[in-house]
């Protein structure tokens, strides 16, 4: 019997200005480049990639993500320009603290551990933060004129992460399901 299952993901969400200014740069992409793949998420920075997730057992997940989150401590974010996947992903780029790198490691290996959830794609390649504007919906041609625009364009913001957030997809777009706070 197949029990019907959603599509979660867990993330990094920061503050509402940062999450406007990036949401401003989505919609730019949307109206310039014809990308509006991104605007199917809010600005994030993806700590374990997508999976799906039996919905009558969301609970078991919920309780553990809580469990991890309530022991780890708050860490600073440096969001810094701009970076691409070429030729299809510009993205914020987001620097690769220590800290980050080892909250994302340490979540991963917890998934695998305790829900047994892994990202085989994850193991095959290294984690590289960033928060994306503009999505595998831009041609390599809008890819070309959007990277001249934002390769060199400054970008600047810090903050601090202080709880995981667990998103869901509604069939259309990715919506906050919970969040767990930091220590």
């Amino acid at each position: 019997m197949n029990l019907p299952k959603s599509r979660f993901f867990v993330a990094l969400l920061p503050p509402q200005e940062i999450q406007d200014y990036a949401n401003q740069i989505k919609q730019h992409f949307a109206d310039h480049y014809a990308s509006r793949h991104a605007q199917k998420s809010p600005p994030h920075i993806t700590l374990q990639p997508p999976f799906e997730w039996v919905d009558n057992h969301i609970s078991i997940l919920e309780t553990s993500l809580r469990d991890f989150a309530s022991q780890q401590q708050s860490i600073p974010v440096t969001l810094s320009g701009f970076d691409a996947f070429a030729p299809r992903v510009i993205y914020i780029n987001v620097e690769r603290s220590p800290a980050l790198l080892n909250l994302q490691a340490e979540l991963i290996g917890h998934t695998e551990a305790t829900l047994k959830i892994v990202d085989a794609v994850g193991k095959q390649r290294p984690f590289v933060p960033h928060m994306t504007v503009g999505f595998r919906d831009l041609t390599k041609q809008n890819f070309q004129a959007a990277w001249t625009e934002f390769a060199n364009r400054q970008l600047d913001f810090e903050f601090t992460a202080d709880k995981l957030t667990l998103l869901i997809h509604d069939g259309r777009r990715w919506l906050i399901k919970s969040e767990f706070n930091f220590l």
